[in-house]
């Protein structure tokens, strides 16, 4: 979750438009049936009551397909949630865009709600339209999107907006990617997934990206009758995904050799036709009868799947094992509900029918978190890029300064370059580190101990221990109090022979000893000349970041050094170095999606100096410098950090 939230700005006075969720079902007399989409945005809704906004809220309600519907109106939505916040001013608007729109909005007052008619009433809002999408961004001064089932979609209200106005995540989309980012960035093991529903290809996505992520992979509903095809058994009259057999036999092989154990039914509830009232039995996975159709897990492996469950750390789980909907089919689907809700780790529910089931078997309040959104969440456990999400701002990310004092310093020089530097970026608001040469390590470590400033090394051994005279471990560093580690530095390739898979492999020895590497990338001039740098540090990053998981390459730093600027005096424009490292960053995106890029520093490393820092720094992309020369200069140095 690298994304500004509510609280990250200020709203007081301000008119926030919030993008809500209130698609709720509606009785035939228009009352509300389920209001918990109602609720969920309650936190952020009163936060900005609490903090003196003017609030306009927005919503779709049901498919009028951009017709006026008034069975679909929002006015039972506004009735409730006055309702809810009786203390509240709440108007409702007639029309979206419209001039009682327009006149309730004018008129709100600090804390004061309006609720705008159903978006959908517009086809333009399924569009995308650029004119609707900047009508409703003309109403206010920021965005705020907390409706989480509906960023996968690209339409006005979700995406549209966020290019006109400050777009920050309310309180559910901050939970949503937070809950959802965390299982499956960096879960706690076992890890283990479950996967239901009816067809493979509908999961095709799911299911390879939890492969990379997982520890078990459980298979539920119809879907696990393509995997039993794909193994030449029988399935009878059971539902087939005739499309998907070689893709499934494809995935067992996957799963096969990542080492995810990937378990299917090793029994099935089988009925002769689809109903509740049809004769039904358990029988073996591999002796389904013919004239018989699979419609639940049975019991055996209901059984397996709980204990399955009851030790893992983190569970998710998208899509049920049978048709739950029928009681005789239920069993399976409850069971593993039953499992999420006793076990201890982390349980998340991937939205959709699990979420469905789970509230139906009451055991909602007993896990840890229920995605709100269906398609989303399917959609982001793919690993997709969500359009909702990927509008709205990221943080900003802290700059960080560098010196690298390459092979300059005695120890005496060491110690005064240090006690000169100390009082001069005191008060920095950024992160800096020097490096000095190793022999200088031990004289700075304990001078720079309760300072703001970090230690860092020019390079590092990717083995541990052993016959390599000369070289330095990241242990070693680290028992100094070495907190990071330059790495494929520019010179290092052009004099030591410093390659791609070498600076990997010290890479991953810094993470493993705790360390933060600065990876470097960059071309030489001829390569410059020859156009060829976009793709050269696409390379370079793609080398240096093999076989690291995101966690491990989120906890890295990249210094983009152009080779042809070092030592030299010339250095990119500051829009050239600019666009450089945001090729950087869509490798980076390419590689671990958009979170991670945006939210990993890059820095630039050609001849930054206390004469172009500022114009550089100032840059959206470039997140601080790798500094040579400059560093070896406290005065310098500090105006690079301070400017």
């Amino acid at each position: 979750m690298n994304k500004l939230t509510v609280r990250d700005i200020s709203v007081l006075g301000k008119r926030v438009l919030v993008r809500v969720d209130f698609n709720v079902p509606l009785d035939a007399e228009q009352h509300i049936e389920d209001e918990s989409r109602i609720l969920g945005a309650m936190p952020t809704i009163r936060y900005l009551v609490e903090n003196g906004a003017k609030i306009i809220l927005c919503s779709h309600l049901g498919r009028p397909k951009g017709k006026v519907v008034p069975s679909m109106s929002l006015a039972p939505v506004a009735k409730r949630l006055q309702e809810l916040i009786p203390d509240v001013k709440i108007s409702f608007a007639t029309d979206v865009i419209g001039e009682d729109a327009k006149a309730k909005v004018a008129a709100l007052n600090n804390g004061e709600i309006v609720l705008l008619e159903n978006l959908r009433f517009h086809a333009e809002e399924e569009k995308n339209d650029p004119e609707f999408a900047k009508a409703l961004a003309s109403y206010a001064d920021i965005y705020v999107s907390d409706a989480f089932g509906t960023v996968h979609r690209s339409h006005a209200s979700t995406e549209g907006v966020a290019h006109y106005l400050p777009a920050v995540a309310g309180f559910l989309i901050e939970k949503e990617l937070s809950v959802m980012g965390k299982a499956l960035a960096n879960p706690e093991r076992p890890f283990v997934a479950i996967l239901g529903g009816k067809k493979v290809a509908d999961k095709i996505g799911v299911i390879t990206n939890l492969l990379k992520k997982c520890d078990t992979l459980l298979i539920g509903g119809a879907m696990s009758y393509t995997f039993y095809k794909a193994m030449g058994l029988s399935i009878g009259n059971s539902l087939l995904d005739d499309k998907s057999i070689d893709l499934a036999v494809q995935l067992m092989a996957d799963a096969k050799a990542r080492g995810v154990r990937l378990v299917l039914p090793i029994d099935c509830v089988v009925a002769k036709e689809f109903s509740a009232d049809a004769e039904h039995m358990a029988v073996p996975y591999d002796a389904m009868p013919d004239g018989y159709e699979g419609l639940d897990i049975g019991p055996a492996t209901s059984a397996l799947y709980a204990d399955i469950i009851k030790g893992a750390k983190t569970v998710v789980w998208n899509g049920p094992m049978g048709v739950f909907e029928l009681e005789p089919y239920a069993a399976g689907t409850k069971a593993v509900a039953k499992a999420c809700a006793e076990c201890e780790g982390v349980t998340i529910i991937g939205g959709g029918d699990s979420a469905s089931a789970v509230n139906q078997f009451g055991y909602a309040d007993r896990i840890d978190h229920i995605s709100t959104g269906g398609g989303a969440s399917l959609e982001f456990l793919e690993g997709q890029v969500l359009p909702g999400v990927a509008a709205l701002n990221a943080k900003p990310r802290k700059k960080l300064i560098a010196g690298n004092w390459k092979m300059n310093m005695t120890t005496s020089e060491a110690e005064a370059l240090v006690s000169e530097l100390i009082p001069l970026v005191k008060d920095a608001d950024c992160d800096v580190v020097v490096c000095p040469p190793y022999v200088d390590i031990p004289v700075v470590a304990p001078m720079i101990k309760g300072t703001n400033i970090k230690l860092g090394a020019q390079n590092v051994h990717w083995a541990e221990k052993g016959a390599f005279t000369g070289e330095i471990s990241a242990c070693m560093l680290a028992e100094l109090g070495v907190s990071h580690v330059i790495i494929g530095h520019s010179e290092r390739r052009q004099y030591f022979g410093e390659t791609d898979a070498t600076v990997n492999a010290r890479v991953k020895a810094a993470l493993a000893a705790g360390l933060t590497p600065i990876v470097c990338v960059g071309e030489t001039l001829e390569q410059r000349e020859a156009g060829i740098t976009d793709d050269l540090l696409a390379a370079q990053v793609n080398g240096a970041f093999d076989g690291l998981s995101m966690d491990d390459a989120c906890r890295t730093v990249i210094a983009y050094e152009p080779i042809w600027a070092i030592g030299t005096g010339k250095t990119a424009s500051d829009e050239e170095a600019n666009r450089t490292i945001r090729v950087i960053r869509n490798t980076v995106e390419k590689l671990y999606g958009m979170d991670a890029a945006d939210g990993l520093r890059i820095l630039y490393g050609g001849s930054m100096n206390a004469k172009n820092a500022h114009g550089l720094k100032a840059m959206p992309q470039i997140d601080g410098g790798l500094i040579g020369g400059a560093s070896l200069k406290p005065a310098d140095f500090a105006k690079v950090v301070l400017d």
